[in-house]
C-alpha cells in the first residue's frame, strides 16, 4: 500500500531538520508553525516512526530513523525539482532565483567577472547576492538567507558540503616603496620572520585573523600589531602608504583607494594554504541555477593552461 505524504510535507521536515527549530522553519518558509507542526506530525503517522526527538527547549534533532529518511527526502525533493522544470520547459534554459553569498575581499575584485558572464549565459536566472564576512556568511548559508556561499573554508565545521573552486597560498603585501617591493624587478620571495621588526597591519576578520595568527605561530614570530582593521581596502591602502606590511590570502591589483599601489611578495615558508570553495547545507543537494554558477566560477576563477 502506497503511503500517504505530500512533498509539502516532506519539505517541511527538510526544512525543521535543516534548522532544528520549527518556529525557525516556520518563518524562513512564511508558514505559521501549527502548519509545520502538524505537517510533521502527519507525516510521522503515516511513516509510522517517530522522525524527532522533541527537546524540553523546543527544538528538535533528528531521531536514527529521521537521519536515514532525510537522506532519502533529499534526493526525492531534488529530483521534483528538476521534474517541474522539465515540464515547464526550463530543461534547456534555467530560470529562477539564486541567492548566493560572498566573501567581502572577494567580492569587489572576483564577483563582476562571475556576474558579468553568468548573466549573459542564464538571462532568466536573476541572481541575489549577500557580501559579508566568513563567520556572517556560514550563518546565512545554515539559515537559508543564501543557497551557497563563495567563501574560504576557514573555520568550517562538518554542517557543510563543499565544491572547492581554488587553492589559495599566503602572501606578504608591502608599499611600492618598501625594501621588498622590488622595484623594477619581481620581488624575491621571503620567509615571515624576516619581518619580524617591522609593524604589522592586521586584517582582523573572523577566522581570517586566526589562521594568520597561526601562520605567525609556524612562523615562531610575534607581530607587532601596529594597526588592526576589518576592512580589506583600509588594510591595502594603510599598506601603501607605508604604514607597514600586512599577511593577506588574496591577490587584486597592485592600485588602492588612495592612489598608492602595494607588492604582493611571496613567502618561503611552508605554511598551509586555503580551499576557496563554495559551502552549502550538508545533506542537501544544490539545484541546477546553482550547480552551474559553480561551473561557471571554475571557469572564470581557475581558466586551464
Amino acid at each position: 500500500m502506497a503511503l500517504d505524504f505530500t512533498l509539502v510535507q516532506l519539505r517541511y521536515f527538510q526544512e525543521v531538520a535543516r534548522r532544528e527549530n520549527m518556529t525557525e522553519a516556520a518563518r524562513h518558509l512564511k508558514v505559521t508553525q501549527s502548519a509545520i507542526s502538524t505537517a510533521v506530525s502527519q507525516l510521522e503517522r503515516s511513516l509510522g516512526i517517530d522522525l524527532f526527538i522533541r527537546q524540553r527547549n523546543r527544538t528538535v534533532v533528528l531521531s536514527p530513523a529521521g537521519r536515514r529518511f532525510l537522506a532519502e527526502v533529499n534526493a526525492v525533493l531534488e529530483a521534483s525539482e528538476a521534474l517541474g522544470e522539465t515540464a515547464l520547459g526550463l530543461a534547456r534554459s534555467l530560470s529562477g532565483t539564486l541567492s548566493v553569498g560572498v566573501f567581502s575581499p572577494i567580492a569587489p575584485t572576483r564577483l563582476p567577472l562571475i556576474h558579468d558572464e553568468f548573466e549573459k549565459r542564464y538571462p532568466d536566472v536573476r541572481v541575489n547576492y549577500l557580501e559579508a564576512d566568513l563567520q556572517e556568511l556560514q550563518r546565512a548559508v545554515v539559515s537559508g538567507e543564501c543557497d551557497m556561499a563563495l567563501t574560504y573554508t576557514l573555520g568550517l565545521s562538518d554542517r557543510f558540503d563543499v565544491y572547492l573552486i581554488d587553492v589559495v597560498h599566503p602572501h606578504v603585501l608591502v608599499s611600492q616603496q618598501h625594501r621588498l617591493g622590488g622595484g623594477e624587478h619581481a620581488p624575491r620571495s621571503i620567509h615571515l620572520r624576516e619581518l619580524a621588526a617591522e609593524d604589522y597591519i592586521q586584517l582582523d576578520m573572523p577566522y581570517s585573523r586566526q589562521y594568520n595568527d597561526e601562520l605567525f605561530r609556524i612562523a615562531g614570530i610575534v607581530p607587532r600589531i601596529r594597526h588592526s582593521f576589518s576592512g580589506y581596502e583600509t588594510v591595502r591602502s594603510f599598506v601603501a602608504m607605508g604604514h607597514g606590511y600586512s599577511l593577506l590570502s588574496q591577490s587584486v591589483s597592485s592600485g588602492t583607494y588612495i592612489g598608492s599601489n602595494t607588492v604582493d611578495v611571496p613567502l618561503l615558508d611552508d605554511f598551509p594554504s586555503i580551499d576557496l570553495a563554495f559551502i552549502w547545507p550538508k545533506g542537501l543537494r544544490l539545484n541546477r541555477r546553482a550547480r552551474a554558477f559553480c561551473e561557471l566560477t571554475t571557469e572564470i576563477l581557475v581558466p586551464t593552461a
